[in-house]
């Protein structure tokens, strides 16, 4: 599984027009997931992005985590994190975990996320066309393996 991860002041997703998830601060997620990946990769990666101290404390710009300050999650899926760019130009998908494995790993992902978190945890629609805003804070983004 391949994490993006944001620290974001806001973040909203929308299909068809209408928002299926937003919050304010705290961190934009997008989740990618691979052929090979299971349900036992979740609570540690959950825990790290949980974990992960990018927000500022009261010496340090980044000192505390999101469980620390309460703030919102939004975990989108994206298959194309799972992308070969290596050769060519059009970008190979051939690792990215097929739909009827992946939707049941983003949906363990939200749950396990909802266990773990104190805060709001929203999500996209997996598979839908969706429109994503965000305004990044820093900007600060994160890549992690899991």
């Amino acid at each position: 599984m391949k994490a993006l991860v944001q620290r974001v002041l806001e973040a909203e997703v929308r299909v068809e027009g209408a928002s299926v998830g937003a919050i304010g601060p705290g961190v934009l997620l997008f989740l990618g997931i691979e052929q090979g990946d299971g349900a036992a990769q979740i609570p540690r990666l959950v825990e790290r992005v949980l974990g992960l101290r990018i927000f500022p404390g009261d010496e340090k710009p980044m000192d505390r985590s999101l469980s620390e300050v309460g703030g919102g999650l939004l975990v989108v899926s994206q298959f194309t994190l799972a992308a070969d760019t290596r050769r060519g130009r059009r970008p190979s998908f051939s690792s990215a975990a097929p739909p009827p494995v992946a939707e049941p790993l983003y949906e363990a992902f939200l749950a396990e996320a909802r266990r773990q978190h104190g805060g709001l945890v929203e999500a996209g629609r997996f598979g839908a066309d969706m429109k994503v805003a965000l305004v990044n804070d820093g900007p600060l983004t994160f890549w992690l393996e899991g």
